[in-house]
């Protein structure tokens, strides 16, 4: 027995590290504490403002996966800042810096949340009227609105420092992410195929077609991921100087790829359930189907997991298969299972054709 010490640990580790999506996160979290320190030094030391706190918690929430997506945030958390500051203003001037000025001053705040133009940040609208209420409720009513030009311009410079951090280091263009996800269903869709062909050469005992159709479904959560990731990917070149560099990986074949893989996944199901809805009588293989078949099924699912597929063969002989089948003398039960089997894979064969022409994205 070999003694040597279990390395795939370590493999999992270093597959983590290596993985763009914990990269882009790592440098996001390095570039929103940047960010406050930053906003932190601006507001109390360069410009000497008395609210200077309210810069570096802006600039944390400012700081997101995307520059748009900051943008976007940035200005709503100003706005949402301003209507705070007002409401508070407003309700001083009615109940003074009191306990029961809360209460009004948090109870629209909330409301105000709910509000769309605001709905990333509204909550920020409460906690700005709180923020300016009880920090004001030691002074006089005049000093706690005397500091209102303050917190408005820490806010407004806490947002511009994220959004130049964001924006100038290394923002985040995630298209690895996004290729990387497609490329592993297309391994997953690939593998499945195979798996199916290489049980297919054994007895019927041994087949699992309700495995088969569970790894259809797992294989749509992955596209359902992989979809999100596009999406993301495409946002993260809006307003992206990286994207501008590098417009050779831009994202733009991406969708037409997912929807070509999620026909080869449902075709895939298709014949998963067109295996399992088979009579008993309907399992009794012609010889000569079965062998042919599998063969392209197999031929096929390595195809898809390939980028450098050329399905051009199994195309050919997937039609010799049909013409040879239209010569031959099967029992009449045969032929709608067979046929249907024959059409998805001719559907799955051009899914294929149709994802290995987008060689560019591919790793």
């Amino acid at each position: 027995m070999s003694m040597l010490p279990d390395r795939r640990p370590w493999s999992r580790v270093a597959a983590f590290v290596t993985s763009p999506v914990t990269q882009t996160e790592a440098l996001q979290v390095v570039k929103s504490v940047v960010a406050a320190v930053l906003a932190w030094v601006v507001t109390r030391d360069v410009l000497g403002l008395e609210q200077a706190f309210l810069a570096p918690w802006v600039a944390l929430l400012t700081v997101h996966a995307t520059v748009r997506r900051s943008v976007r945030r940035g200005a709503e958390t100003v706005l949402a800042v301003g209507v705070g500051v007002v409401l508070a203003l407003g309700v001083v001037q009615l109940l003074g810096t009191t306990s029961w000025a809360l209460a009004p001053a948090l109870l629209v705040g909330l409301v105000l949340a709910r509000l769309p133009w605001v709905r990333d940040e509204g909550v920020t609208i409460a906690t700005t009227a709180l923020f300016v209420i009880t920090t004001g409720s030691e002074t006089s009513d005049q000093a706690a609105l005397a500091t209102i030009p303050d917190r408005l311009l820490a806010t407004v410079v806490g947002v511009a420092v994220a959004l130049l951090v964001n924006a100038v280091v290394l923002p985040p263009l995630d298209d690895r992410s996004a290729r990387e996800q497609v490329d592993a269903v297309d391994r997953r869709l690939g593998r499945l195929l195979v798996d199916i062909a290489d049980q297919l050469r054994r007895p019927w005992a041994e087949q699992d077609e309700d495995d088969w159709i569970a790894r259809t479904r797992s294989i749509d959560a992955d596209l359902d991921h992989a979809w999100s990731l596009v999406r993301h990917s495409q946002e993260s070149r809006a307003w992206n100087l990286r994207g501008r560099r590098h417009p050779e990986t831009a994202p733009h074949a991406y969708p037409a790829v997912l929807e070509r893989l999620e026909d080869g996944v449902a075709q895939a199901r298709s014949i998963a359930r067109h295996l399992r809805g088979a009579s008993r009588d309907a399992r009794e293989w012609d010889d000569t189907f079965r062998d042919r078949y599998v063969d392209l099924l197999a031929r096929v699912g390595r195809g898809v997991a390939d980028p450098d597929a050329d399905v051009a063969e199994a195309r050919e002989d997937l039609r010799s298969l049909v013409a040879d089948l239209s010569r031959s003398d099967l029992p009449a039960l045969m032929w709608p299972l067979y046929g249907a089997l024959i059409a998805d894979l001719q559907a799955i064969v051009e899914v294929v054709d149709d994802v290995a022409s987008a060689r560019p994205i591919r790793t």
